[in-house]
């Protein structure tokens, strides 16, 4: 069931918010010892949200955008009186005092709260493994990863856990796990969402979006949370659209490019790559046209990303010194010893490799030589993909080169890791809105993404053509049978 066809339920009263947060607690209750997506479910503060859905239906009150809806929110975002902990121990005991601008704003929508989300310590990482609590695991085959880092917030709508989730990308780390989970994921334009409230990883990076079900529901979570902030610089002051309504929009004519690069990658799955081409053979029998376009420095921005997200991770994390807020080890002599075994102890090994490998890019002598440089290929990054959109209004790739993998399966080898999201970094790269979506499934029957990424703040075109797409191709009415799967 979507947010349209439950709020026409409400309103007729054929189903209550309550009975449909507690059907949504009691499948948590079911499912989540094995899925492990929530690191802190709310059921008290989620029955009396419901609570006062219901009761202001009954007053005659005017139903809110997202009423009754229920939620589960990445952890990485601050929510007033509620644990925010970025999957580490650094910040196992943080309550934020205040609220994050996208969660304020579902709340004044009537949105729900049923918990928080696992994710990758500090949102670093492709798989949810480095997680300080535990990894969650992919409902399709809980011997798989959801992804990451938004693994957790991908599984919980995966499993029928919630209706809906956010969760952040810096990378992938909201189109990635959605591929793996066979969900939605939306990242939306570098601006469009506020990051007030969401713990910084990379500051010129970060993106707040939506996991759901379908196309609709993404666009009805972006409706609400998109739009200017005064609390946060980088948001952008320009209008919102009605993105429902572009759903509607016709994509005959609309020009579609299939990015060379994409498909030429060694690690590419055979599966995947059939998939994605059968979804643009689809959106051609649509009325699309298929173009095959360049974006030369396309693979560059894996290294790229690699330079600049820990440099920014390293000055971001900086303030975790065991002094003002955080984990504080008690072992210590010293101020200086102290700080060190703080921040030892406090941060998992994924963070710290990252930490030090920002900390030596932006070291005297060696700014220029790596950061700076950086910053010089996102340029060309960007450029290209200016230019091909002078010829086409959406460009088309997988979101992952390979469906989930095993627990385990790059333990050992952190570069293998960072290749999950090859093909997603890019968007980030260069600030666009990407959105990955269900095209198929491999074998083994697990899910496959297609990636369809458009120009700045062209929200509307993006979930126009990925709706069309699904409802033409219906991929989830042949879904394989899975055990955890609603």
């Amino acid at each position: 069931m979507g947010i349209a066809e439950w709020r026409q339920q409400l309103q007729s009263k054929e189903l209550s918010a309550r009975e449909l947060t507690d059907h949504h607690l009691a499948r948590i209750t079911a499912l989540d010892p094995t899925v492990h997506a929530f690191l802190e479910v709310t059921a008290e503060r989620a029955r009396a949200d419901a609570d006062r859905i219901d009761a202001g239906l009954a007053a005659g009150e005017p139903l809110p955008p997202l009423a009754g809806v229920p939620l589960a929110i990445k952890d990485n975002l601050c929510t007033k009186g509620i644990r925010t902990t970025c999957s580490s121990r650094m910040l196992e005991n943080f309550v934020p005092p205040y609220e994050s601008t996208v969660t304020e704003r579902l709340w004044q929508a009537g949105a729900v709260l049923l918990g928080k989300t696992n994710l990758d310590e500090f949102a670093m990482g492709s798989s949810t493994e480095t997680s300080a609590f535990g990894p969650s695991r992919n409902p399709w085959d809980p011997e798989r990863v959801p992804g990451g880092s938004s693994g957790g917030s991908a599984a919980a709508v995966a499993a029928g856990e919630a209706m809906a989730a956010l969760g952040s990308d810096t990378g992938g780390s909201i189109r990635q796990p959605a591929s793996f989970c066979g969900v939605v994921g939306l990242k939306p334009t570098y601006g469009r969402v506020s990051r007030w409230g969401l713990v910084a990883f990379a500051s010129s990076l970060d993106q707040v979006g939506p996991f759901s079900t379908s196309v609709a529901d993404a666009a009805a979570l972006l409706q609400v949370i998109a739009g200017a902030d005064p609390r946060d610089g980088t948001c952008l002051d320009v209008p919102v659209p009605d993105y429902t309504a572009a759903l509607q929009q016709p994509v005959a004519g609309l020009r579609v490019g299939l990015i060379k690069e994409c498909f030429e990658q060694d690690g590419l799955a055979p599966e995947v790559a059939a998939a994605v081409m059968a979804a643009a053979d689809q959106l051609q029998a649509l009325g699309c046209e298929l173009v095959d376009v360049s974006c030369p420095r396309f693979n560059d921005g894996i290294a790229t990303y690699y330079v600049i997200a820990p440099s920014e991770a390293s000055a971001n994390l900086a303030r975790y010194d065991g002094v003002k807020y955080g984990y504080r080890s008690e072992q210590a002599g010293s101020l200086a010893e102290m700080t060190a075994r703080s921040r030892t102890e406090g941060f998992g090994e994924e963070v710290q490799r990252r930490i030090l490998i920002g900390t030596y890019a932006l070291s005297a002598g060696y700014m220029d030589a790596y950061y700076k440089k950086a910053q010089q290929v996102r340029t060309l990054i960007r450029r290209d993909f200016d230019r091909a959109f002078e010829g086409v209004d959406v460009l088309l790739s997988p979101t992952a080169p390979t469906t989930a993998f095993r627990f385990g399966a790059h333990a050992d080898d952190p570069l293998a890791m960072y290749l999950a999201d090859l093909l997603t970094i890019p968007a980030n790269m260069a600030g666009l809105p990407a959105i990955s979506l269900p095209c198929g499934f491999d074998s083994a029957g697990l899910p496959i993404g297609l990636q369809l990424i458009t120009g700045v703040l062209e929200e509307p075109r993006l979930l126009q053509v990925a709706h069309h797409y699904e409802q033409a191709a219906r991929v989830m009415d042949s879904r394989p049978e899975a055990a955890l799967v609603a």
